[in-house]
């Protein structure tokens, strides 16, 4: 029974580890997508075809 309580935590400290890890990878990635679109809505004037 110990045994399954082991595996449980490890399970559990595990996948917050992961979930931390993959939120702030995502926040890090929308941060730069709002600077580019901001940059790209700033520099439309110059864009010619």
């Amino acid at each position: 029974m110990e045994r399954i309580y082991k595996t449980m935590r490890n399970t559990g400290a595990a996948s917050i580890a992961v979930g931390i890890v993959v939120a702030s990878v995502g926040l890090a990635a929308g941060i730069i997508a709002i600077i580019n679109g901001a940059l790209l809505l700033k520099r439309k004037s110059e864009i010619t075809f």
